[in-house]
């Protein structure tokens, strides 16, 4: 069983930057892949990032590669989201979830919460 919720969402102008995290609960967190994804009105769930197990492999949605870096602390049982230059297409709530390495938002079998932000001047 794991548990997550995140935290550091907010309102944000274009072209800053914000953090989210990702807290886990559980000892089974450093032997599952991690990802985040997101979900705007009226749009399907979208994937956006993941990191392995170990955290040395990662990748991205196209629409965030070179503004957004997935990172994981095994240690600390959390997952980051480093966003930056965010764009108001951005906007949506961003879930993290726990499960197998995949941009597939149905091979994770645990989810947070959700954490809203929002990108407007």
């Amino acid at each position: 069983q794991v548990q997550l919720v995140e935290s550091g969402g907010g309102l944000v102008q274009p072209g800053d930057s914000l953090t989210l995290s990702c807290a886990a609960s559980g000892r089974t967190f450093s032997s599952r892949a991690m990802g985040w994804f997101r979900q705007a009105p009226g749009k399907e769930r979208e994937f956006v990032a993941r990191v392995d197990w170990s955290g040395h492999t990662t990748s991205y949605a196209d629409s965030v590669k070179g503004r957004f870096t997935i990172s994981r602390d095994n240690a600390k049982n959390t997952v980051y989201l480093q966003m930056n230059s965010l764009k108001p297409e951005d906007t949506a709530v961003y879930y993290c979830a726990s499960g197998i390495y995949s941009r597939t938002w149905y091979d994770y079998d645990y989810w947070g919460q959700g954490t809203q932000v929002t990108v407007s001047s």
